[in-house]
């Protein structure tokens, strides 16, 4: 670890404080009262950005150079802000032979600390309740396998236990009470639930594509469940007893009731539905169709798809909701020399409000504050 940490700072990445190419002009729509801030990853540039939207449009404000080492690219992919906004962690893909976290302050963005985990950490999430973080290693490399959940002591950056759990996790959330911790296997089409205080697998739910007993579907000649519907991220609600998992597999969300703990229904979305966010008020929930360069708009209520808005560049990724309902904002990777983009969606009038330019690749989003 001391020898990472040297050749990091040998290094010399920099913190640069250029605005990206232009500032870019607000679309039509209601008065933007607000400054809304978010840190963006840039998986091809090992870049991080802090970029604000309000009144006057959206700009990158900062660009951050994160990772170890100078020559490689190591893929910056989930992104997560501290619930007391003090903190800002990073997934960072590869590593020898593993993954790490990388912990920043925010405002001034210097990093703090850093720990290794698994193979390919992807998405994370902190309990409300211990302040341990949560980080899925997603695995892509060598022999499909079970891998793990690595649990962070957000304080020391210790990793304090790594908990095995099915083919390829992800979409890692934990409830609002900070008890649980939900993820899927996306090869194993299975949703799998984390008691936070003994760090030990509850529940399992084999997700499927109908409605039929999960116990019957989805099973080959050898008697094993065979991937169908390919979770990709799972979304609690803020204050009912309900999650919400993406099946990019089988162009579904389905709503799982956690005191049944059964899928009680289903939204049929656009192809390849891959990151959710349910809106703070619990109204609405919005998902990146990622295989139709879309993000679907759902009332929760009513079931019914509210607006599917194109996005500016193909290939959604991820989103994330200001604490006050108004904006979704979305990652849109872009393919070639397309640089990532951060597009801005109105959730009253479900306009793009502005498009911000960012690191290639666009991934992982969270909002850091308002002002």
């Amino acid at each position: 670890m001391m020898e990472r940490r040297a050749i990091r700072f040998l290094a010399a990445w920099w913190v640069a404080s250029a605005i990206f190419a232009s500032t870019t002009t607000l679309a039509s729509g209601d008065p933007v009262e607000n400054n809304y801030y978010v840190y963006v990853a840039a998986e091809s540039e090992d870049t991080v950005h802090l970029v604000r939207f309000g009144p006057d449009g959206g700009e990158v404000l900062k660009t951050i150079r994160v990772g170890a080492f100078a020559t490689e690219i190591e893929g910056p992919h989930g992104i997560r802000v501290s619930p007391d906004g003090r903190y800002w962690y990073v997934s960072i893909a590869h590593g020898l032979p593993y993954g790490s976290v990388f912990k920043y302050a925010t405002g001034d963005d210097v990093s703090v600390s850093d720990v290794q985990v698994g193979l390919f950490p992807a998405t994370m999430d902190i309990s409300s309740s211990t302040g341990l973080m949560f980080v899925v290693n997603f695995n892509l490399h060598g022999d499909m396998e079970p891998s793990t959940v690595s649990v962070i002591d957000t304080v020391s950056m210790l990793e304090v236990a790594q908990i095995e759990q099915g083919l390829m996790p992800h979409g890692s959330r934990t409830s609002p009470d900070g008890k649980f911790h939900y993820s899927v296997g996306m090869m194993d089409d299975t949703l799998y639930e984390i008691d936070v205080m003994n760090l030990k697998i509850g529940r399992t739910l084999h997700l499927t594509a109908n409605d039929e007993s999960s116990a019957n579907k989805n099973v080959d000649h050898d008697g094993h469940h065979s991937v169908v519907v390919k979770p990709t991220w799972v979304q609690p609600h803020p204050s009912k007893p309900l999650l919400y998992v993406a099946l990019q597999g089988a162009d579904q969300i389905v709503e799982v009731s956690l005191q049944g703990w059964k899928i009680t229904r289903r939204f049929h979305t656009q192809k390849g539905p891959y990151n959710l966010a349910v809106t703070p008020d619990g109204k609405m929930i919005i998902a990146t169709c990622k295989s139709n360069n879309s993000t679907a708009i759902w009332d929760l209520e009513t079931g019914k798809e509210l607006a599917n808005v194109a996005a500016s560049r193909r290939i959604t990724h991820g989103v994330t909701v200001s604490p006050d309902n108004r904006f979704a904002f979305v990652t849109v990777e872009g393919v070639a020399d397309d640089p990532g983009t951060v597009d801005v969606i109105d959730l009253r009038t479900f306009e793009t409000r502005a498009s911000i330019d960012v690191g290639k690749q666009a991934s992982g989003i969270d909002f850091w504050k308002m002002e």
